[in-house]
């Protein structure tokens, strides 16, 4: 049964666990040997602004329970808590708050320190929704610093008023300040519990992956990190030129429903959470109504804060010097339209599974079988219908690109580990998290004894490696070669970790893609799908 590590801590030497930051004094916990920090603040915000340096305070403050998570549109009852279990916390729009998990507090020890940004996209999620996220493991396996931390989310970091007046100049890239000013409390700070301030790691899942790539994109960022991991996430975020009139236009309808004017805008600052919630659920509505597109909460690219997706605008050259660890895994957001697959998948025959496979490909499906099995030796061919064609053929590009204009590397990796949960798992988006932090065996859906515990050694010291050194090679894994501009070398993390080179190209090729819209919109039955954050309301 997984247990979540809060539930199994055992404190001791509570008054050991005392560092001095910037604005004051802070107690952890000393649990098991390693020094834990919840809920410390990293900065204080008004809304729709950007952030300022937390209020320092006298005597020392405890940091033992977790900080408040972002006020979020939806928070519903997750139906994926079987395979990503989640654990719910306070939301509020203060939110800056960060956890650490390090085993010294030593300031000269000098640990690589590895940040993590949720996932949820822009609109939901926090640093302890998952189990996964825990970082208590990785800190104690590699004796490294982590950190993960909150920041404002949906229309609390990201509405674009840029048109009521000059104040809300950066209203639109407000979370992603929040982002940037953690950063830069891990530089000012991150000393005094062990780690390095010159060799910080940034490191996201699926909307943390966008998050990681935006950070490459913002100069206010510079210096502030040396490594980048995107995983499930970034090399697939949409970017649309109208994406700033869309925001806008929506803003003027959650203005108007608030009752407020250009003159009076200034009150937008102090309505209370829900009059906000219930005006921005209304503008939801009133555009389905209309006919007209809502946004796509995220950051507004402009050319002052934020620079833009690089497969659209291009990068920036102050971050091509960045080394990067880039990739998905097999099933990723399949697992959203499961109700219209196979279920218990490895109950079928392999003549069982072709047929599904004729039935849903054509005439093509036992050439697209066929490149499957070339592509995935080791798994059942049923798996072909669970294969992601959202985000895996626009990261084979992506990948290419980074390696033709940056002076670092870029490791591409493959998370294609199946468990045995339900009649066969296949890897679904979030699946690789418990492995690359150390945490499989607390989730029942992802532990597989041996082979589970084999995988996350391999793979959370390759992750542990480049955080080191910019390089993911490691005794555990075969040989890990950078992706270069015509070849993208790949590491395949499954009971088999192997190392290929362009292994599923001709498969990418013959499946066809899967667009967002009908992947999040309507499934299979014609109904809404009812996501974790209620798709039928998410912007």
């Amino acid at each position: 049964m997984y247990m979540h590590k809060l539930t199994q801590t055992v404190i001791t030497g509570h008054d050991k666990a005392v560092v001095e930051t910037k604005a004051g004094k802070v107690r952890g916990a000393v649990v098991e040997g390693n020094y834990i920090f919840r809920g410390i603040k990293y900065a204080d915000a008004d809304r729709f602004h950007l952030p300022r340096e937390v209020e320092p305070w006298e005597g020392v403050k405890e940091a033992l329970v977790y900080g408040y998570v972002s006020s979020q549109i939806t928070t519903g009852l997750a139906w994926d808590e079987p395979w990503v279990p989640h654990y719910l916390w306070p939301e509020n729009e203060h939110c800056q708050y960060l956890n650490i998990w390090t085993k010294s507090l030593d300031k000269n020890a000098k640990k690589p320190v590895m940040v993590w940004f949720h996932g949820g996209g822009w609109s939901g999620g926090s640093s302890v929704e998952l189990y996964a996220y825990d970082g208590e493991n990785m800190a104690e396996y590699g004796d490294v610093v982590v950190v993960n931390l909150n920041h404002r989310l949906n229309v609390l970091g990201y509405l674009d008023l840029s048109n009521y007046g000059e104040e809300y100049r950066y209203s639109g890239v407000a979370g992603l300040g929040d982002l940037v000013y953690a950063l830069k409390w891990i530089k000012e700070n991150i000393e005094g519990f062990g780690g390095d301030p010159d060799n910080v790691t940034i490191m996201g899942q699926s909307g943390g992956g966008d998050k990681v790539l935006s950070m490459l994109q913002t100069p206010a960022a510079d210096g502030l990190f040396h490594k980048a991991v995107m995983q499930s996430g970034g090399a697939s975020l949409h970017w649309d030129a109208n994406q700033r009139k869309v925001n806008q236009d929506f803003a003027d309808k959650i203005v108007a429903n608030l009752g407020l004017t250009k003159e009076t805008i200034k009150e937008i600052e102090t309505v209370s959470w829900y009059d906000l919630d219930a005006a921005v659920i209304k503008g939801i509505y009133q555009c389905r109504q209309e006919g007209v597109p809502t946004p796509s909460w995220g950051p507004i690219t402009d050319d002052d804060y934020y620079f833009g997706n690089p497969a659209h605008l291009g990068w920036r050259k102050e971050s091509l010097n960045i080394p990067m660890i880039i990739g998905s895994n097999l099933g990723e957001m399949q697992y959203a339209a499961a109700r219209a697959l196979p279920q218990s998948k490895n109950l079928y025959s392999d003549e069982e599974a072709l047929q599904m496979i004729r039935e849903k490909f054509g005439d093509k499906g036992d050439e697209i079988a066929e490149a499957f099995r070339k592509a995935y030796p080791d798994h059942k061919v049923i798996d072909v219908l669970y294969t992601d064609t959202l985000m895996r053929p626009g990261l084979i590009e992506f990948v290419k690109d980074r390696a033709k204009n940056a002076t670092a590397p870029a490791y591409e990796y493959m998370f294609s580990f199946e468990t045995d949960w339900d009649g066969g798992l296949t890897a679904w988006h979030n699946a690789e998290e418990p492995f690359m932090f150390h945490n499989a065996r607390y989730l029942e859906s992802a532990y597989v004894p041996e082979e589970s515990d084999k995988l996350e050694d391999a793979m959370c010291s390759s992750w542990l490696a480049f955080g080191k050194t910019g390089n993911p090679n490691n005794s555990l894994i075969p040989e890990w070669k950078p992706v270069e501009p015509d070849k993208s070398n790949i590491m395949i993390f499954d009971r088999n970790i192997r190392a290929e080179a362009d292994f599923d190209d001709q498969l990418m090729a013959m499946l066809p893609p899967v667009d967002f819209a009908s992947m999040f919109g309507l499934i299979g039955n014609g109904k809404p799908n009812p996501g974790r954050d209620g798709a039928d309301l998410e912007i």
